[in-house]
């Protein structure tokens, strides 16, 4: 198991002096970036990224990502969590994204968009069967206003709900990236209709000043 950096409020270790042509934006996300324990622990402990904590947090407590399961990673780059799903003993893991992905040990990737009429297929034809787990950490690019951000992020990942119940496994869970206030009525019915178990988490990794939430639905009925 990972071992988990230092949970809770962190004092601003690192300061920079100059801004050196940045923007203020850049400049915070620098600052925060070298101050964030979670993005110290996963140099030190090897990941592609500080977010594969967020789904080794989720899957503690949840218990998605079982020995000899099938995981599909929506929106993967830049492959942190099919790193961690490869880890955690899944036999078969497929990325896809609009961007390249680097190799992962243990997980392969698929250059393209997952909403192409010819993807579903391609991935399963890659994964050998259908996945047990359907994961999205898509997110799209902010614009500072919550209600647009929050309409935005909730379409994505009805996109995903959609591309999930085509093609997960009887039983299967689907993990999705939402903004707080929630996920939207018409697809929590959907999801409350073809799973078992339907949740809201926000992971410890998650900044506390991020507005991002994770929906996690359990036990896919076909």
């Amino acid at each position: 198991m990972a071992k988990q950096p230092p949970a809770g409020p962190r004092a601003l270790g690192v300061r920079l002096r100059t801004a050196q042509g940045r923007s203020p934006a850049s400049q915070r996300w620098l600052e925060r970036q070298l101050n964030d324990p979670y993005v110290a622990a996963a140099r030190a402990q090897g990941w592609r990224s500080r977010a594969a904590f967020k789904l080794i947090e989720l899957d503690d407590r949840f218990h998605l990502l079982r020995p000899g399961s099938r995981v599909l990673d929506l929106g993967a780059a830049p492959g942190g969590w099919s790193q961690v799903a490869a880890q955690r003993g899944a036999v078969s893991v497929v990325g896809v994204d609009l961007l390249p992905v680097d190799p992962v040990s243990g997980a392969s990737f698929l250059l393209g968009d997952f909403a192409d009429p010819a993807m579903p297929g391609l991935l399963l034809e890659r994964l050998g069967g259908k996945p047990d787990v359907v994961l999205s950490d898509m997110a799209p690019n902010t614009t500072g206003h919550g209600a647009t951000d929050h309409i935005r992020i909730v379409a994505l990942a009805e996109r995903a709900l959609d591309f999930a119940v085509t093609v997960l496994a009887p039983g299967g869970a689907f993990v999705a990236k939402v903004f707080q206030g929630g996920t939207e009525h018409a697809m929590l019915a959907t999801m409350k209709r073809r799973f078992a178990a339907v949740r809201h988490a926000k992971p410890p990794a998650s900044r506390k000043q991020s507005s991002e939430l994770y929906v996690v639905a359990t036990g896919f009925r076909t």
